[in-house]
Formats: C-alpha cells, sequence, structure tokens
C-alpha cells in the first residue's frame, strides 16, 4: 500500500481501535490459529476500513490489533458478528491473561 492508498482510506476519519492482547502461557498458537481464521472476516466487514491483526515477534504470547472503522455504528456493528461472538468472544478471550482496548479518533 502506498502513502497516497493510505490517505485515501483514512480520508474523513473513523475511529481507529487499537488492541493489544497477552495470552495465557502455553496458549499463543492456538489463539493465533482462532485469529487466522477470524481476520478475513473481519476485513471483509461493511465499515471497516483497515484491519490489521500482529503477533509479537519478541514474545509470541502478545497480540497488536490495529482496527480502522468508518465510525463507532461500524464498531458496534463488527462487535455484534456471528464471526466476532464466535471466534473472539467464545474461543479467543477466555485464554487470555490481559486485554487492553483503546479508541482514537482520527485528525
Amino acid at each position: 500500500m502506498q502513502q497516497g492508498d493510505v490517505n485515501e482510506l483514512i480520508r474523513g476519519g473513523g475511529l481507529l481501535v487499537v488492541a493489544q492482547w497477552k495470552v495465557n502461557p502455553g496458549e499463543a498458537e492456538k489463539v493465533a490459529g482462532t485469529l487466522r481464521r477470524f481476520l478475513p472476516q473481519a476485513q471483509a466487514e461493511p465499515g471497516v476500513k483497515l484491519f490489521q491483526i500482529g503477533q509479537a515477534n519478541e514474545d509470541p504470547a502478545e497480540f497488536l490489533f490495529y482496527e480502522l472503522f468508518a465510525n463507532e455504528a461500524a464498531f458496534a456493528d463488527h462487535q455484534a458478528t456471528e464471526h466476532f461472538k464466535r471466534l473472539i468472544v467464545e474461543e479467543a478471550l477466555p485464554l487470555l491473561a490481559d486485554r487492553r482496548r483503546t479508541r482514537y479518533t482520527l485528525l
């Protein structure tokens, strides 16, 4: 993606959500597998401008989510999807030691 593409993507603002997960010992590969199944579904949602998940190189039990939604309603819709409820709420969240999520308004 080129800089012009990024600028076009964020034009009109949006809601940026950055989340950090720390997974319980021994659960990193299981969570990574769940996230690999979840990611393409989240990226295809209407109202999602950008959705990326990274796994830390130094500590594979750490995950970073970088999510850009068109607005608060798109974020709410994302959390109401069947794949979010099944893969995130039911499968992944019970395996976490820590979860932090911060919302930002784009300038």
